[in-house]
């Protein structure tokens, strides 16, 4: 049966050159990340003394479901008319889920902010993890108490320590001149 969701771990790090109505921050803001069906979101605690570039640090353990395709991440601040987001990204899910790197690969990545009407507003500092699942993780905790070795002995070599050959795949069509 296949999981619906994926576990992230995001930390968010900081942030840089943050304003409010074309002036810098001076305090008290925090960070929102949440799903594209806004069906889950956390919250980091709010920075007081950062100003204009803030630092957090602070991990945020979200359940992504499979379907999903970016989560949101929303700079907010404290003012006297009560929680302002003024800051918003946009990340896909295609940016830390996939590809070549694998699944527990830890992903570092800053992304532009927008405000409401679109214009920059700062950057935000983030790294992604996607949670490998506990039945993968138990098979790699195990492996790695003993040395693991790939490959087949190379010819004339009976023992499994010295030559050893590596398949890597290859796509043939690659390779084939065309006349």
């Amino acid at each position: 049966m296949a999981a619906n969701f994926r576990t992230l771990e995001i930390t968010v790090i900081s942030a840089e050159n943050l304003q409010l109505n074309r002036k810098p921050i001076s305090k008290n803001t925090s960070v929102t990340v949440r799903t594209d069906t806004n069906s889950q979101f956390r919250t980091t605690d709010m920075d007081t003394e950062g100003g204009a570039y803030p630092r957090w640090n602070e991990k945020l353990v979200l359940d992504l479901p499979t379907h999903s395709k970016s989560i949101t991440v929303e700079v907010q601040c404290q003012t006297s008319y009560g929680v302002r987001t003024f800051g918003t990204a946009t990340i896909p899910a295609s940016d830390f889920v996939g590809g070549y790197v694998p699944e527990g690969y830890l992903h570092f990545l800053s992304y532009r902010l927008r405000d409401y009407k679109g214009e920059r507003n700062g950057i935000i500092n983030i790294s992604v993890r996607m949670k490998v699942p506990e039945m993968y993780s138990s098979c790699a905790s195990s492996t790695t108490s003993s040395p693991s070795r790939m490959g087949f002995p190379a010819a004339g070599n009976n023992s499994f320590g010295g030559n050893i050959a590596i398949g890597v795949p290859v796509w043939y069509d690659a390779y084939q001149k065309n006349y």
